[in-house]
């Protein structure tokens, strides 16, 4: 079963799909792990190559982020195990608008004092419940 691949370049990420993916890859090496195991136990197989039985570079690079961003997240978010929102930060503006909107904080249909909330400071005055993570060198937030 696939599951979304989280990706730096995504605005929102849900920490269910970091979890999901890392055991992808953890039962991906483990496999190779095992089968080389048996290739070396196995007398008529002969010399055995550990290289035939490793990760792909791109799926052992994407495992070590993806554990990195794990590592880090989850000791600033209760929720990590649950479902927890990363927010890129270059998005964080729009997703304080959505946000706002969302929770009935503003109406989106009306012109006004839409048209003159200052959305930047709007949004810097949420990140303060935000803790700030890096996910392969990217800045995500976190709560």
């Amino acid at each position: 079963m696939s599951h979304i691949i989280p990706s730096s370049s995504d605005d929102v990420i849900d920490s269910r799909e970091v979890i999901a993916r890392i055991a992808e890859l953890e039962a991906i090496r483990d496999g190779l792990e095992s089968d080389r195991a048996d290739a070396e136990s196995d007398p008529e197989i002969g010399g055995v190559d550990p290289r035939d039985f490793q990760m792909d570079e791109m799926d052992a690079d994407e495992l070590k982020a993806l554990l990195a961003l794990r590592d880090e997240a989850a000791g600033y978010s209760p929720d990590w195990k649950y479902g927890a929102t990363l927010i890129r930060d270059s998005y964080f503006e729009d997703y304080a608008r959505e946000l706002a909107e969302d929770t009935g904080a503003i109406n989106r249909n009306a012109d006004w004092p839409l048209s003159y909330i200052d959305w930047p400071a709007a949004a810097d005055a949420l990140k303060q419940d935000y803790t700030s993570v890096e996910f392969d060198g990217v800045t995500y937030w976190v709560r």
